[in-house]
Order: C-alpha cells, then structure tokens, then sequence
C-alpha cells in the first residue's frame, strides 16, 4: 500500500501540469491519379503520362500541435508537420524533415509572436483570405498561384500576428543564415544566405474578405526580389467568388555575370517553374559557369491576376473552377516574353467531414516569345485530369 501511495505522490505534480497543457495529432492521406498529355521528348511532344501523385488536392502531411495555457490570456504553443508521398511511402520530394518546426506564445490581447520554419505572409494572406476553393486553398497538382509566394515557407523566422475585431496584421523577418525555401538544389542551399522581411494587413467580417501584402526577399548571390500580392473574396451561403493579383520583380536590372547570380537565376526560377504550376518555364537554364552568358536573357519580372467561383450544390457536393493569367517579362531578346493561361475546374464529393473524393481538369497555354514552352521538350500547351481521394484526421 505505502508503495502505491508513493507511486502516486511521484506521478501526481505531472499529471497536475500535463492538466493544462494539450498535444494534438493531425493530419492528410491524399492520393490521386493524374494524367498529363505534352510530357515527351523532343520530337515526340505528343506523349502522354499517367502517374500516381501522393496528393492531388492537398499534400499529405502528419503533425502534431501542442498548446500550454499558462493563464492571464497566455498560450505557449508549437507545430511540428511533415509532408509524405502515400504513394510510394516516402517523405516529400525537396521537403526537410518537418515542413514546419516553430514554436511560440499567444496572448488574448497583445497577438501572437512565432519562431522557426513557417508559412510566409504572402501564402498566409492568399490562402486565409483570397484561396482558390473554399474548401481547399488550392490544388496541390494544380497550383499556379502558389510559384508567386517566394516559396511559400521559411526559414529562421520570426513571425508577429494579432487581430483586433474583423482586422488582421502580420509581420515576418527572417535570418540571413541558410536557404528559406523547400525546392531548392544543393547549389543554392550550400551558396548561403537569404533573407526576409515584410507583412500583411487584411479585413473580414460579413462574408467580404480583402488583404493586402509585401514580401522583401534577398536570394543567396545577393539578389533581390520584391513580392507582392492585393485580392478579395466574397461568400454567401453556397456562392464563393475571389478575385486576386500578384507580382514577383527582381530587382537591379540585368543579372550581373558571376556565380552568384547563377544560383540566384536558380533559385527563381525554382520559385517560378514546376509542374504543379504547370511548368511555365522562366528563362533560359543557366546551371554552370559555360551558360554564365543566357543570364543575360532570363525575365525579370512576373504578375499574375487570378478569378474564380465556387458553389455547394449541395452539402456533399462542391464545384469550384479557377482561371489565371501570367505575365512574363525582362528578357534581353525577348523570347521569353509572354503569357501563360491556366484553367481549373474540380467537382468535390465529401462523404463525411473527414472523407471526400475529387476530380479535376486542367489546361495551361503559353503564348509570347520562341523559348515560352512549358518544358524542355518545347510544349506549348498541356492538360491534366486528376482523379483522387482524401481523408483527414
């Protein structure tokens, strides 16, 4: 008997503590199937891709968020997320251990200061205020608006949010001491600093939604890239429109001919291209001091205007369809001057809160300059079908 009371005594302050304290696992199990035409060779464009992508309307992810109340208003808070492939099992390509690692305080009335590997304000401002759907910020095949968001996440970030009734600002610094995005190669990571700064302001109340935000970024080589981004969003019962614009402009004019402005054409162009955005290229590659000379001819500025609409036919079925325009401009002979056009319709069926299966189609054209492609291959023109299942906990 003395044992078990001893027993208790000892587990007692710890249970007493753990009382106000909460951990909470989450998380996404999306997996789709995606075919793609344009996606072959050179001479041989016409060849089509079929795959299956660990993530068509989300990326799958598990996390844990932890929340201590300390009272008097004050939360010790923290979030540890990482992003998987179902498909194959393994952790998401070009991702870090933890997608996010930061851990904070939260006050009831002096707001919320954050530290460590986060979202950045411009994909904060876009996706709590002006997201593509209203049931899912965008698409995760299918996400052009996401290569104007400088990466999306960051780095040694310190992060200070607070609201006040239907107003929200935020501000971000982070540290010049390693790379700040999750697609970069290990050139660029390995060529050092980059840093951030900037912030948003946005309002909500009565179904309208409206922000505004600036993002500083100075790239490894010492470049420097303006962000920005304004949109407004509008609900009502079923009915969800959003409109949206954002530029990315580096600065300086020309890229100076050094090595460090090949790392840092590298890195934009990373932010830029890719296929989930459909693969809208920014310039000529320039990977090795032998294409020194093609920085010369790389755009040097980008803006996007988005619009879309969604509507809930009924509580298990969502529509929603997206349409957005890019401009590209800078180049020295203007090949790869141009536009793309991105179009997206999704049907969403939920069969519960956490369950819900998706079809999407999409199509992305260019138009412009000779070297506007969307690959290698010099493909002008690609369409997408996705067809997936989703499931969150």
């Amino acid at each position: 008997m003395k044992k078990i009371l001893a027993a208790g005594l000892l587990v007692a302050p710890f249970t007493v503590a753990m009382a106000q304290s909460s951990v909470t696992l989450y998380g996404i199990v999306d997996a789709a199937v995606r075919r793609t035409n344009n996606e072959g060779p050179a001479g041989n464009i016409g060849m089509s891709q079929t795959q299956m992508i660990g993530g068509g309307m989300s990326q799958s992810r598990w996390g844990i968020n932890v929340t201590e109340d300390m009272g008097d208003g004050l939360k010790a808070i923290a979030n540890l997320e990482n992003r998987f492939t179902p498909d194959n099992g393994a952790q998401g390509v070009g991702q870090p251990l933890f997608a996010q690692s930061w851990v904070g305080l939260q006050s009831s009335s002096l707001g919320r200061l954050t530290v460590g590997r986060q979202y950045n304000i411009l994909f904060d401002l876009v996706t709590s205020t002006y997201a593509s759907f209203p049931y899912s910020p965008y698409m995760e095949a299918f996400k052009p608006e996401i290569g104007m968001s400088m990466g999306a996440r960051s780095n040694n970030m310190l992060k200070y949010t607070a609201e006040y009734g239907a107003f929200r600002g935020s501000l971000q610094y982070s540290m010049d001491e390693g790379n700040t995005v999750d697609v970069l190669g290990a050139t660029a990571a390995a060529a050092g600093a980059f840093k951030t700064a900037g912030g948003y302001l946005r309002y909500s109340a009565n179904g309208i939604s409206a922000g505004a935000g600036y993002l500083n970024t100075t790239l490894p080589g010492g470049t420097k890239v303006d962000a920005w981004t304004v949109g407004t969003s509008y609900r009502s019962g079923p009915l969800y429109v959003n409109l949206g614009y954002a530029v990315n402009e580096r600065k300086g004019g020309a890229y100076a001919l050094n090595t460090g402005s090949i790392v840092d054409s590298g890195v934009l162009g990373a932010f830029w291209s890719g296929s989930s955005n459909g693969g809208f290229l920014p310039g000529t590659p320039a990977t090795g001091a032998a294409n020194i000379a093609n920085l010369r001819d790389h755009a040097n500025k980008r803006d996007m205007f988005k619009v879309g609409i969604g509507y809930q036919i009924t509580p298990a079925i969502n529509l929603g369809g997206h349409y957005y325009n890019a401009k590209q401009s800078g180049s020295a002979s203007g090949a790869f001057n141009g536009r793309a056009h991105f179009y997206v319709a999704v049907v969403d069926y939920a069969f519960s809160k956490r369950t819900d299966a998706y079809f999407g189609v999409d199509r992305t054209r260019v138009t412009g300059g000779t070297g506007m492609s969307l690959a290698a291959n010099g493909a002008r023109t690609r369409t997408g079908i996705t067809v997936g299942l989703r499931h969150r906990f």
